[in-house]
């Protein structure tokens, strides 16, 4: 193998050519420029402050998300609503519905119900299954 020298060699040139005496009073021309240019400085205490913000106004959303949802569908039902749904539901029964009443509802059934006299021998005597409803 030849050996290599740097030294000796040609030299290959590159292309780029500086101007002449660029060099020269490149560090004043530098200096002249900065000074010309008025920077505006963001202080990074403030940026911290609005990226903190801007994170606390994001996590206040992010929660209040599941609020709104549970607000808006929490209406109660009217009564012909849940008359309906029980009565087309064949697999609950009088039974499972007397087992799900507690004391209190029982008392409010009491208040609300006033049976009279006429009116509950007028609905014994048009029943054909007069039995039946006596044993219930």
């Amino acid at each position: 193998m030849k050996t290599f020298k740097l030294e000796n060699e040609p030299k290959i040139k590159t292309g780029f050519k500086s101007p002449d005496h660029y060099f020269d009073d490149f560090s004043a021309k530098v200096f002249q420029q900065i000074n010309e240019r008025d920077a505006k400085v963001i202080p990074i205490y403030k940026r911290k402050q609005l990226m903190t913000m801007i994170a606390a106004a994001v996590i206040v959303i992010a929660l209040m998300i599941p609020i709104v949802n549970n607000y808006n569908k929490s209406r109660e039902l009217d009564e012909a609503t849940l008359e309906t749904y029980l009565t087309y539901q064949s697999n609950i029964n009088q039974y499972d519905l007397i087992r799900e009443l507690d004391t209190k509802d029982i008392e409010a059934i009491n208040k609300n119900v006033v049976l009279e006299q006429e009116t509950l021998e007028d609905v014994l005597s048009s029943s054909p299954n007069i039995e039946n409803l006596i044993s219930e």
